[in-house]
């Protein structure tokens, strides 16, 4: 299956340790999203924004692989299953159920998602957008 990965996810090493059978296929844009930080745990969200993107990572997982990630992502307390179509093919996504006020992310979070921009080739300006909130 199609998974677009915005977060932390986007680390390749963190990924490839979480979901043994992803592979990075290109970055792609989910056009009428807005990436943002919000929860206790000042994770990455994305909500309905018309006119705005969000650069991420598009990954092939296994089942075996959607399993870890739903007990990462604190399927269905924290994040519920968010689909798409790219290119007539349906991706998934998470996006967190309760939409609480932004939080600047922890650094150290916020050095992973870096990473991991760096990993899928994104342009930083999007995540610096996020931040200046």
């Amino acid at each position: 299956m199609l998974y677009f990965a915005y977060g932390s996810n986007l680390h390749h090493f963190q990924m490839k340790r979480r979901c043994k059978d992803s592979i990075f296929i290109k970055k792609i844009n989910l056009k009428n999203f807005r990436l943002t930080f919000r929860s206790k745990y000042r994770a990455a969200d994305i909500e309905p924004k018309k006119n705005s993107i969000v650069q991420g990572g598009l990954f092939e997982i296994s089942k075996t692989d959607e399993k870890k990630l739903d007990i990462y992502e604190d399927f269905p307390t924290l994040y519920k299953k968010y689909y798409f179509y790219y290119y007539g093919k349906k991706v998934m996504t998470y996006t967190m159920v309760k939409k609480s006020q932004y939080k600047f992310p922890t650094e150290r979070y916020l050095n992973i998602v870096k990473k991991g921009y760096k990993d899928c080739n994104l342009d930083i300006r999007y995540l610096n957008k996020a931040l200046m909130i």
